[in-house]
């Protein structure tokens, strides 16, 4: 077994790069550097350092986060709260990384994610298209008032 252990210098200068690249929360970079077998107080005091540096921004990453899941993986409001709840981000960050998503923007995302869909489906039984399109928007993070509007309104257009 190959062992992984850094002096503290070393570690700082491998985790500045691998916050420099990509946006990190700071569970990413903790567990990267529980990886290089570091005691605590180590990871402590690179996460300090990282921090005071500016390469670790929990704001920044939150912001970075939802907007890339949403303009990229065009994720819903509610998948990308999860999403950031499971890394361990704070509320506030949170509600700031919603602010980044313009409504218009989201709405006309929606709208034409959720019509490509409709079209996409090919399942003859009515009801069974209905809940396919349905779960499709669900997982995809989108409120539910949202997705069964939609629903009538593609649905009326039949």
């Amino acid at each position: 077994m190959q062992q992984n252990s850094f002096t503290l210098s070393e570690a700082i200068q491998k985790l500045e790069y691998y916050c420099s690249y990509q946006e990190r929360c700071h569970n990413e970079v903790v567990e990267k550097l529980r990886s290089f077998k570091m005691t605590a107080s180590e990871i402590d005091q690179v996460v300090v350092h990282l921090i005071q540096n500016n390469f670790l921004n929990e704001e920044r990453f939150a912001c970075s986060f939802a907007r890339g899941k949403h303009n990229i993986k065009h994720w819903g409001k509610i998948r990308i709260v999860n999403e950031l709840k499971f890394r361990n981000i704070s509320k506030y960050n949170i509600d700031k990384a919603l602010q980044e998503i313009p409504l218009e923007a989201y709405l006309a995302n929606f709208h034409t994610l959720a019509e490509r869909q409709w079209e996409s489906i090919r399942e003859p039984n009515l009801n069974k298209k209905k809940k396919k399109f349905c779960d499709y928007l669900l997982r995809k993070g989108f409120e539910s008032n949202l997705v069964f509007e939609k629903l009538k309104d593609v649905t009326a257009e039949m």
